[in-house]
C-alpha cells in the first residue's frame, strides 16, 4: 500500500455493494457519482488491485474486490463498535439498534423492543421484514446487528442463537363457521375452508405445507400475500380464514366477527428466536438485547393473549 485508505472510501465500497449501482449509491452517500467513483479507484490505486468491474456499468467486483467489500464490512463495524462503546461510557447506549425479523415474527417484536428500550432509554431502534436467507446474508454483511427467525433454519446453525419461543398454529375463521363449534380443529377440515396463506417462497407456508401433507390434506389458499398484515386485512374483510401463529393474535387479536380454534396435533411448533453473528469480542448493541431479553418468556404472554381469545369465541 502507498497511503492511507480512508474511512470514507470504505463507505462509498460498501454502498456500491449494496445498490449495485453506481448512480444509486453516489445518491446513497450523499456525494456525486464522479466523486464516488474516483474514491473507489483511489481505493483500487492505495490497495494494487483491481475490486470493480467496469463497462457502460456496474458489472460486479473482482475477487478480490469481493474480499476487500468483506473487510470493508467488518472495518466499518469495529469503527461503529468503538463508538457505541464511547457512548456508553459517556452516558448510555444511544446507538441505532438494527433488527431483521421474518414477516411471521414481526408481530413479536414489540416485546423485544419494549425490553431493550427500558433498558437503554437514549437506543433507537430499526426494524425490516425480511426472509431468513436475507437476514444471514445482512447479518454477514454486518448491516444487520440481530435476527429473529427460525431456529431449525440451516443459516441460523453456525448463528449465536436464543430461543424466545415456539410458534403454535390456530385457525382463524368467521364465527358463524360450522368449525367453529370444534374444540380443536384438523388439518384436514381446515383445509376444505376459503383460506388466505403466505405466499409459497416463505418459510410459514412451506411448514404448513408440510403438515397439511402430514394430514393427508392439500393447502390450497384463494388468496396469497408475503405479507402479514395484507393477510390479516382479507381476512378481516372478505370472510376468508387463515392458519396463523398465536404470536399474531397476540399482536392483533382477533377481528370482530371471527374466531380462533387450535389446530390438531401434530401441531410443528418450529423455534423463533434471536440470532447473531458470533463474534468476538461481542457486539455491545447485541450483549445488550441478549441480556434484556434475559429470563423473557414471550410463550406465555402468547398463551394469556390465545386463552383470552379462545374464551371471547365460545
Amino acid at each position: 500500500m502507498t497511503g492511507d485508505v480512508l474511512i470514507r472510501q470504505l463507505e462509498y465500497l460498501v454502498a456500491l455493494a449494496r445498490e449495485r449501482h453506481f448512480g444509486r449509491a453516489a445518491q446513497a452517500c450523499h456525494v456525486s457519482q464522479p466523486a464516488l467513483s474516483a474514491a473507489i479507484r483511489r481505493l483500487e490505486h492505495e490497495l494494487d488491485v483491481p475490486i470493480v468491474l467496469r463497462g457502460q456499468r456496474f458489472g460486479g467486483f473482482t475477487p478480490e474486490g469481493q474480499r476487500v467489500v468483506g473487510w470493508a464490512h467488518r472495518i466499518l463495524a469495529e469503527r461503529d463498535g468503538l463508538r457505541t462503546d464511547l457512548d456508553r461510557m459517556r452516558g448510555g447506549l444511544s446507538a441505532t439498534l438494527r433488527i431483521g425479523a421474518i414477516p411471521t415474527a414481526v408481530p413479536a417484536t414489540p416485546l423485544i423492543t419494549a425490553r431493550f428500550e427500558a433498558a437503554h432509554p437514549r437506543a433507537l431502534v430499526r426494524i425490516e421484514a425480511l426472509s431468513s436467507r436475507e437476514i444471514a446474508r445482512r447479518l454477514a454483511d454486518f448491516e444487520l446487528d440481530v435476527g429473529v427467525t427460525y431456529l431449525d433454519d440451516e443459516s441460523a446453525a453456525s448463528m449465536r442463537a436464543m430461543q424466545l419461543y415456539r410458534e403454535r398454529f390456530l385457525l382463524l375463521m368467521p364465527a358463524d363457521s360450522a368449525l367453529a363449534r370444534e374444540r380443536v380443529v384438523e388439518w384436514a377440515a381446515a383445509a376444505r375452508l376459503p383460506l388466505c396463506a403466505l405466499t409459497q417462497d416463505m418459510r410459514n407456508r412451506r411448514i404448513l405445507d408440510a403438515a397439511m401433507a402430514t394430514a393427508g390434506a392439500r393447502l390450497a389458499p384463494v388468496m396469497e400475500t408475503d405479507n402479514v398484515g395484507a393477510l390479516y386485512a382479507h381476512i378481516a374483510t372478505r370472510g376468508l380464514s387463515s392458519i396463523v401463529s398465536h404470536a399474531w393474535v397476540h399482536a392483533f387479536g382477533v377481528p370482530a366477527g371471527l374466531c380462533v380454534r387450535p389446530l390438531a396435533d401434530p401441531n410443528p411448533n418450529p423455534p423463533v428466536g434471536l440470532v447473531a453473528l458470533p463474534r468476538e469480542p461481542p457486539s455491545i448493541l447485541v450483549d445488550a438485547v441478549w441480556t434484556a431479553m434475559k429470563g423473557a418468556d414471550l410463550s406465555a404472554e402468547f398463551e394469556r393473549s390465545l386463552a383470552g381469545a379462545l374464551e371471547a369465541g365460545r
